[in-house]
Parts: C-alpha cells; structure tokens; sequence
C-alpha cells in the first residue's frame, strides 16, 4: 500500500492533474497541426501534457519524500489579494499604472498576518519605481 508522505505535494500533483487534463479536454477540437505547420491547439496541447507530467512527477515525489502536512485553510490572504487586484484593475485607467501598482502592494501586503508598515511603503515604491523604469524607459510606454 503507497503511503503519502507529503500531502502539501500530493494535492499540488492532483491539481496540476486537473488543470492539464482540462487544457487536454477544452483544446481537443482545435486543429493540432505538426511542429512544422503549427494548429491552434498545438501549444496548449503541449502545454497541457506537459503539467500532467509535472503533476505525476509531483506525485511521485509525495509518495517518496517526507514533506510538511497541509496548512489550514486561512481566508484573509485570499480575500486580500483579491481586493489588491481588484483595486488594481478599477483604478489603473483612472490613476495609473505606477499609482495603482504601489497601492496594489500596500493593500497586498496585508495578506500577512503581521505587516511591517515602513517595509511594506519601500517594497511599494520599489515596485513603482520598476513599473516606471520598464514601462517608460524600457518599453518607451507613455504614462
């Protein structure tokens, strides 16, 4: 009898399962095509197959190596992560992308259950200072 000795890992290769079968499974009217003459569904096929091995190899891990047991379900990170791409996509065309970006990590940051309020504001204005340089400079972007 197979003993799970990571259950973090074997969820992890169950839902790498799922998704790539569902690639498999939504991607199986389009025309596949050859690697030389690629079809609409040549990559997402690939693609798909390709996280149905990383979920058996996943599995095969948690079957093998000792990992830690699965977390309890904490819903504060989900719902604040959601507002922070919430926020994200409504204010980005009315304030901009480098406003938008700081807030989003502020708000984003309180996903942890203690959060540093100087660390979080210089992690903010990194992130803004980036988006500037890629977009403006990088890209040639207007904002």
């Amino acid at each position: 009898m197979l003993k799970v000795r990571s259950p973090q890992d074997l969820g992890a290769g169950i839902l790498f399962l799922l998704i790539g079968f569902a690639g498999i499974y939504f991607g199986r009217e389009l025309a596949f095509g050859s690697a030389r003459n690629m079809g609409p569904g040549y990559f997402p096929t690939i693609i798909s197959w390709l996280i149905v091995v990383a979920g058996f190899v996943t599995i095969g891990k948690a079957l093998s190596i000792e990992g830690p047991p699965v977390e309890r379900f904490q819903i504060r990170p989900i719902f604040m992560l959601m507002v922070a791409l919430a926020i994200f996509g409504f204010l980005i065309s009315q304030i901009g992308v480098v406003i938008t970006a700081a807030l989003m990590m502020v708000v984003a940051a309180y996903a942890r259950p203690r959060v540093n309020l100087l660390e979080t504001i210089v992690f903010a204005v990194c992130v803004s200072a980036f988006v500037v340089l890629l977009f403006v400079y990088g890209l040639g972007q207007p904002m």
